[in-house]
């Protein structure tokens, strides 16, 4: 019932722009080392990796953040999400199990399941990505 006054799309970028809050925060930090973050070679150093993964992670989670944020090309945006979480929760968290008081995969397993869900879905109607031509606003 409620879809058919754009509930539902208006329930997508609720999702959305809380979405592209946290990864634009995050791929900052990540990225530029603001907000009081590491930048890519402390956070590579963090994983035991190169400053290249650091810079491709703040790379796809500050994109990622965008593409929320905008709706534009939102499928390779939550696909971004999605790789990052995998790599999150298998380096980071897994090993201090579910709960996120303890550091564990409780919050990342979260943002996994949002971003499977906006791939899913696309954007909704309320995005830039809908004003896209037809092949472009699949993606």
């Amino acid at each position: 019932m409620f879809a058919r006054f754009g509930h539902h799309d208006f329930a997508l970028l609720l999702i959305r722009l809380i979405v592209a809050a946290v990864f634009l925060f995050h791929g900052s930090q990540v990225l530029f080392g603001a907000f009081d973050g590491p930048g890519p070679e402390r956070f590579a150093a963090i994983l035991h990796a190169s400053a290249t993964v650091g810079f491709l992670v703040g790379l796809a989670e500050l994109c990622a953040g965008l593409a929320m944020l905008t709706g534009i090309l939102i499928r390779i945006g939550a696909l971004c999400i999605v790789v990052v979480m995998v790599g999150a929760i298998a380096k980071v968290h897994l090993h201090h199990g579910f709960d996120i008081s303890k550091g564990g995969a409780e919050y990342a397993l979260t943002q996994l399941v949002i971003a499977l869900a906006l791939l899913i879905s696309g954007p909704g109607r309320y995005s830039l990505g809908a004003r896209l031509p037809g092949p472009l606003r699949k993606l």
